[in-house]
């Protein structure tokens, strides 16, 4: 419990000091202390419960869970280095949430995993963090460039990076994302024996639409400089498909079908 409520504090403190940072349009670093111990203690809620557990738990809100954990964690690492710490606004009350979702649903026995399942898991999660933040970087992107065009300088856009770099550090995060989704799908095909039946057909499918796009859109930016608005909205539309290939089927088999 005392995980999770330090976890909960610490995003809320250092979301208080963003929004802060935000309305006065200057970036400070006080921030990331805040951060830095949230995300700490909620990997340290994690392990405590795999401990008890014996092995990793993967149910719907341990992965959501998990998954902000990723995000906050990149955040935290990349903001004040990248000048992308706007995005914390998001993501740390969403990490203080989800972490509050997986404690409070409580932590049924996880099923025996394989370390090739793990692996597969592992990677997909993985990819899941750093696409979800790039499709917020995506939407800065396109706030930014919306404010430009209509001659709005609001103050927040002072702690943003240059529209330029921000969009060029949107597609190496897109081209990170890729690579791990790629190396989750092909853990998959190797390790995961019924990959194409029952109840894992559309997260297959909708996994490999996803991958298709994030694929087609990173071609399109190297070959024909696809950017803006375009770029925009298929990291969106792609990410929104991958979120309803693993959640979407996920919450439908274990909080509505109640399987495992």
């Amino acid at each position: 419990m005392l995980p999770t409520v330090a976890a909960v504090l610490f995003y809320l403190v250092a979301t208080a000091m963003l929004v802060r940072d935000l309305a006065r349009g200057s970036a400070g670093r006080a921030w990331m202390l805040p951060a830095t111990l949230a995300v700490f203690d909620h990997a340290w809620l994690h392990v405590e419960t795999w401990h008890a557990g014996g092995a990793p738990d993967m149910h719907f809100f341990a992965a959501l869970s998990l998954v902000a954990l990723g995000m906050a964690a990149l955040t935290t690492l990349l903001g004040a280095r990248k000048r992308i710490e706007a995005i914390g606004v998001v993501i740390f009350p969403l990490a203080a949430v989800f972490t509050t979702c997986y404690s409070a649903y409580g932590h049924p026995q996880p099923p025996a995993m394989t370390w090739q399942v793990q692996l597969h898991a592992w990677l997909g999660l993985l990819a899941y963090a750093t696409l979800a933040v790039a499709a917020l970087l995506a939407t800065l992107l396109w706030l930014q460039e919306r404010a430009m065009r209509n001659r709005e300088f609001h103050g927040w856009m002072r702690v943003l990076p240059p529209l330029t770099e921000l969009e060029s550090l949107l597609f190496r995060t897109l081209a990170v994302g890729f690579l791990l989704l790629t190396a989750a799908l092909l853990a998959g095909v190797l390790f995961v024996g019924n990959l194409f039946q029952q109840h894992l057909v559309h997260k297959t499918v909708l996994s490999l639409l996803s991958w298709v796009i994030f694929g087609t859109l990173l071609v399109g930016r190297r070959r024909w400089g696809w950017r803006g608005t375009r770029a925009v909205r298929w990291t969106l539309v792609a990410m929104m498909i991958l979120l309803l290939a693993f959640f979407g089927s996920q919450f439908v088999l274990e909080l509505v079908l109640k399987r495992t």
